[in-house]
Parts: C-alpha cells; structure tokens; sequence
C-alpha cells in the first residue's frame, strides 16, 4: 500500500514525530498506522540514550494555581514544531498534573514521582520513544500566599507560552497580581529585595562601576558618588521592588504595591530555554 502525503501528515500530527521517520515507519507497516505507531516507538527507544546529549531548547511553560498554591513548570524539546504538536503538550499536561498531585518542588522529585505504576522520567522516556525528540522537565516552582497570581505569555502566536510567571501576595488583589506578574514577564527581575543580593554581587558592581568612571575620565573626588549611583541602577534593572512599574514608569513595583495595600512576598519567572 502506497504512502501519501496526508498519512504521513496524520501520522505526524498524531506522533510529533520527524517527517522521514513517519515515512520509514508507515513503508515497514505497508500503511497500518497503529502498526507504525509502535515501530516508532521500538525504534524511538533504541534512541533514548543517543538523545540525552542533544539540546531540548525549545518546548512550554505552563501555571495552575490552585487554593493558594501555584505550580510553574518548564517542559522542553528540541524544536517549535513538537512544541505545538498536541503529543508533547499532552505530555506536559500530565507533568503539570503529577507537579500539583505531588507537590513537587524541583525537578528531580518530580521525575521519581509516580505515575500510574511508574515513574514521570519513565513516562517521558516512552514519549521520547514516540516523538523522536528529547523531552525534559528542567525547572519547578511552587509558590504558597494568601493570593498567588500566575500570568503566561506566548512570544509566537502559533507557539504554546513560552514565558511564565507566578506571584504570592500576603492578600488577595487580582488586578494587582496580574500587573505585577505582567511586569515580571516583560522586566525580568532577578531578586525581589535589595537584601537578597549577595555582597560579591554588589562588590562586583562597585568594582565595575569605579573601574568605568575612571575610564571614562570622571574626578577623583566625584566617583564614590557616581559609583553608588551605578549600583543602585543596578538595583532598579534587577530588584522587583525597585524596578519602574511596566504600566506606569513614573511609579516603582513597591509604589504600585503599597498604593494596593499588599506585599509581594515570592515570585518566579521561567523563560522557556532561558
């Protein structure tokens, strides 16, 4: 039985696998899609192994908030086309289900978790099988507070999310969550207090900042000022709190925060590859 055009397309859509591995697939089951199916999946786990070293830079984020608790999980593979295919956003449909059953706050935990008899990393490998790409689960995040906000952004139309976001408040302000975790997405701060960065970090900075006045040719008896005031750009690039609000620049994060009369008290921010 001769191989068209629109099986190998039904068959891709169905799998998420490579055009050419469909074709070989769908010749050695003379048509049989079910049979070619598991062919897929025989050949797809002698390659496993050979896949754990290539680079699954492409894939989703997903977020569920649930009771006060967000979940936020990366699920990666190799390239755009499986990341939209409706196999792979399955899988991460079931990864994003075993995180919130579990609780599951790294990825290690998550991928001993069991599902249905075996483990989510056994799961995943029988996707790879499938799909013929490397999938992964590179980061969790859990997030608990009286309100926790979560925002996703698609940075392609046909693309799933490929940002994510969650944020706690230590009360409920929905609008205010979800400008706070919009900004998050756009601004991507590092920190949420000026404490939280480490003393290397802002030694670093000092350190950089002198060494470019002085290049720059700035007085002797100006560079502490200006070296402070560098440092502190430093703080309002990468410090949530002191960041311009995205919405309104002539406002801070904290201004915007106070003004609602809540505190952020956690965030995460996943970039899909990032």
């Amino acid at each position: 039985m001769a191989t068209t055009a629109a099986d190998i397309k039904a068959l891709r859509e169905q799998t998420g696998a490579g055009m050419l591995d469909v074709k070989k697939a769908l010749d050695e089951a003379e048509g049989d899609r079910a049979k070619a199916i598991e062919i897929l999946r025989v050949k797809g786990l002698k390659g496993v192994t050979k896949r754990e070293g290539r680079s699954a830079s492409n894939g989703l984020v997903a977020a569920r908030v649930e009771n006060g608790v967000g979940t936020l999980v990366e699920v990666n593979c190799e390239t755009d086309f499986v990341a939209k295919s409706a196999p792979f956003q399955k899988v991460a449909d079931v990864v994003m289900e075993t995180a919130v059953r579990t609780g599951a706050a790294d990825a290690a935990t998550l991928l001993a978790a069991d599902v249905d008899g075996k483990s989510l990393q056994t799961v995943l490998d029988e996707a790879n099988a499938t799909i013929g790409e490397k999938i992964e689960v590179r980061r969790v995040a859990r997030l608990e507070g009286a309100h926790v906000g979560s925002y996703l952004h698609r940075t392609s139309p046909d693309l799933p999310a490929q940002i994510g976001v969650l944020v706690a408040l230590d009360s409920e302000a929905l609008d205010t969550a979800r400008d706070v975790a919009m900004h998050i997405a756009a601004l991507s701060p590092i920190h949420l207090h000026r404490d939280e960065v480490s003393e290397d970090t802002v030694a670093n900075e000092r350190r950089i900042a002198e060494e470019t006045a002085r290049e720059e040719g700035k007085p002797e008896q100006a560079l502490s000022r200006i070296v402070e005031g560098r440092v502190n750009g430093y703080f309002k690039d990468n410090v949530l709190l002191e960041q311009a609000f995205a919405k309104d620049p002539k406002r801070s994060v904290q201004q915007v925060l106070a003004d609602s009369g809540v505190t952020v008290t956690s965030f995460a921010r996943f970039r899909v590859g990032a």
